[in-house]
C-alpha cells in the first residue's frame, strides 16, 4: 500500500489506479466530495429557474455541435457507422424547436483527441438552452451561476487553484480582439482589426481564423482570473447569431479560469438559410484539412424550417423568437 504520508507521487499511476490515489491522498477524495457539490449545485439552480432535465442520444448518424474528432461504432443490425457524440447540442436545440423553452442535460461526451491532466477522452459537460433571451443575458447568468456553484462546492467565491486564488465573484470581460491587444507581445503593436495584420501573423486562409488562432496562442494562457471572451469571428462560429452591427462577428462568448476555457455560449442562429450558408463554409474549410470543422446536418436545418422564424428586428427578450436560445455549456465537471 502506498504511504499516506507522501502519497502517490507518480501521475501515471494516480491516473490509471484511481483506487490506490483514493487510498494514500485525502485531496483526492476531496475533489469527487467538491464535483458531487458541483452537480448537485447546478441542478438546483436550473431547476429553480424553471429548466427541465432532458437526456439525448448518445449514439448518432451525424456528429456535431462543437469542433472535435468523433469516435466510431458500428450498430451491427442496422449495418451502419454511427458516432459517440461530441456534444448534445443539436439534439437539445431540436428540443427547443419543439416548444421545450428551458431544457438542460449533464451528459457524457466523447471526443477522440489528445489526453492529458486537463483532457480526457470521455468527460462530464452540463449543457442548457433557454429560449426568449440573448448572449448579453446569459453571461449575467452564468456568473451568478459560476459564483454559486463555487460557494456551494468550496464554501467561497475565492478558489484555491495550485498557487492561484480564482474569484469567481468577480468575473472579467474582455472582447476577442481586446484580449489579442493586451497579450500581444510581438515587434510590432498588435491590429486586430486590420486583416492584414491578422493573416501575416497566422498561418489561417481568413482574417476570422487567424484572430482566433492568435487569440489562442497568445491570451488563452493568460487568463488565470475568471473572464469572458466575446464577440468571436463568424469563420469559427458556425451555430451562432451574427452580431446586427458588425457581421464579420456573433455573438458569442467563452469563459475562462486558470488558463482553460471552461464554457461556451451564444444566441443561437435561428435562420435556417444562413445555417445552411455557415454550414457549406464549414465544409470549405473541412476540404481545406480541417478535420474538425462541422458537417453538414439537413435535419437540423428542417426542424429549424420547421418552427423557428427570425425576426425582422434586432433581438432582444422581449422580440427574439423560440430558437433564439443561447448555447452554454460549461465543462463544469
Amino acid at each position: 500500500m502506498p504511504e499516506k504520508f507522501h502519497g502517490i507521487e507518480d501521475v501515471e499511476l494516480r491516473y490509471r489506479q484511481r483506487y490506490l490515489d483514493l487510498i494514500a491522498s485525502p485531496e483526492s477524495r476531496a475533489v469527487f466530495v467538491a464535483r458531487a457539490r458541483i452537480v448537485a449545485s447546478l441542478r438546483r439552480q436550473l431547476e429553480s429557474r424553471g429548466f427541465i432535465e432532458v437526456e439525448t442520444p448518445m449514439m448518432q448518424p451525424l456528429y456535431g455541435g462543437a469542433a472535435a474528432r468523433p469516435f466510431v461504432t458500428h450498430h451491427n443490425t442496422l449495418d451502419i457507422d454511427l458516432y459517440l457524440r461530441i456534444a448534445p447540442e443539436l439534439y437539445l436545440k431540436r428540443l427547443v424547436v419543439g416548444g421545450l423553452d428551458r431544457v438542460y442535460e449533464i451528459n457524457r461526451n466523447f471526443r477522440n483527441e489528445g489526453v492529458s491532466t486537463q483532457h480526457n477522452p470521455e468527460f462530464t459537460m452540463l449543457e442548457f438552452y433557454q429560449a426568449y433571451t440573448d448572449y448579453h443575458g446569459l453571461m449575467d447568468f452564468t456568473c451568478e451561476l459560476l459564483k454559486q456553484v463555487a460557494i456551494d462546492a468550496t464554501g467561497s467565491a475565492a478558489v484555491q487553484y495550485g498557487d492561484d486564488t480564482l474569484d469567481f465573484g468577480n468575473i472579467r470581460r474582455l472582447t476577442m480582439r481586446d484580449a489579442v491587444r493586451e497579450f500581444w507581445n510581438g515587434p510590432e503593436p498588435a491590429r486586430p482589426d486590420d486583416a492584414a495584420w491578422l493573416l501575416a501573423n497566422s498561418h489561417k486562409a481568413t482574417a476570422g481564423e487567424a484572430l482566433t488562432d492568435i487569440f489562442e496562442r497568445v491570451g488563452e494562457d493568460k487568463l488565470i482570473q475568471p473572464t469572458i471572451i466575446y464577440e468571436y469571428p463568424v469563420e469559427t462560429s458556425p451555430l451562432s447569431k451574427q452580431n446586427p452591427d458588425n457581421p464579420a462577428f456573433v455573438d458569442r462568448f467563452e469563459i475562462y479560469a486558470a488558463g482553460m476555457e471552461i464554457g461556451n455560449a451564444y444566441t443561437e442562429l435561428n435562420d435556417p438559410q444562413e445555417q445552411r450558408r455557415r454550414f457549406e463554409m464549414q465544409l470549405g474549410m473541412r476540404e481545406r484539412g480541417d478535420e474538425e470543422a462541422h458537417q453538414m446536418d439537413e435535419d437540423y436545418i428542417r426542424a429549424m424550417s420547421t418552427a423557428c422564424r427570425p425576426r425582422a428586428v434586432k433581438a432582444s427578450a422581449s422580440t427574439a423568437s423560440p430558437c433564439s436560445s443561447p448555447t452554454p455549456n460549461p465543462s463544469a465537471t
